[in-house]
């Protein structure tokens, strides 16, 4: 099917929260779900800076319906209360995973919980997110994970996934990346053999900055946010499917082919049993 980013279709009655929507990608991607009329929950760290965001949204879509939690993915504590609010404002038609790190220090750091900075934000954090607004995940809703061309920088390795052996920061990140891509395809097989018909999903920004824009080399965070809106509202989008820009790190959002290894239904498993044990949440599908 063809698709118009510019003409997206009517979300009239819809919830979507969007995790990190203050800044970056989710900022983008909030703009985008409050023009096709959605209600927009932002969950984020930063009370102030949410508000700003949404004010700005405001701004540009008179009457647009906007809310805000607070959640910091680094701690568990405030995923559960983030995870009980918007449980309270459900039913959820998408969650949107979009916040994360992209950190470049030096050493290893941890969480509060004990985990590995990076990952524990990026995907066990989100992974505990989702399980416990699961509940409130409409019957068609969808969980769009956000993904990353660094997958296909940084080899998966299960063994190492909160780098204890080794520490580099972008090794961590791709690591990171990898556990997303795992989580959500993994769920998305979860979810076809429970017999539901809510759906998985991963997107990738490809390669994008703030205001510039080199065609084939980089794009806008607004084009950007092209392919996780695309997975989150496209009708024709199944469970399960990956999307990116057309030319890997620009372009169009199109579906796209995800790296093999975190693919794969054994890597799913194994990262699925890690989230379990480092969170302490597990999924009700049945």
């Amino acid at each position: 099917m063809s698709w118009d980013p510019a003409a997206l279709p009517d979300q009239s009655g819809r919830t979507v929260v969007v995790t990190g929507g203050n800044a970056g990608i989710g900022f983008q991607a909030v703009r985008q779900f409050a023009r096709a009329g959605a209600r927009v929950v932002v969950a984020a760290r930063t009370p102030s800076t949410a508000q700003d965001s949404m004010e700005a949204v405001r701004a540009e879509t008179p009457g647009a319906s906007l809310a805000f939690v607070r959640l910091d993915l680094a701690s568990l504590e405030s995923v559960r209360t983030a995870a009980a609010e918007l449980r309270a404002l459900g039913p959820i038609d998408v969650l949107v995973n979009n916040a994360g790190r992209t950190d470049t220090v030096s050493e290893r750091q941890e969480t509060q919980d004990g985990l590995e900075l990076i990952v524990g934000t990026n995907a066990f954090g989100p992974f505990a997110l989702t399980g416990l607004v699961l509940p409130a995940l409409a019957p068609g809703g969808r969980v769009v994970g956000l993904g990353s061309f660094a997958t296909r920088l940084v080899p998966l390795d299960t063994d190492d996934l909160q780098s204890r052996r080794r520490y580099r920061a972008f090794r961590a990140y791709g690591l990171s990346k990898h556990a997303v891509h795992a989580l959500a395809f993994e769920l998305a097989r979860r979810f076809e053999a429970a017999g539901r018909v809510q759906r998985s999903l991963v997107a990738h920004p490809g390669f994008a900055l703030d205001q510039r824009s080199f065609p084939l080399v980089v794009q806008t965070k607004e084009r950007g946010a092209w392919p996780v809106v695309r997975a989150a509202l496209d009708p024709a989008a199944g469970n399960g499917t990956f999307w990116g820009p057309r030319f890997g790190l620009t372009g169009p959002p199109q579906q796209a082919k995800p790296v093999a290894a975190s693919a794969a239904a054994e890597a799913g498993a194994e990262v699925w049993r890690q989230a379990e044990a480092a969170t302490g949440v597990t999924y009700d599908l049945g």
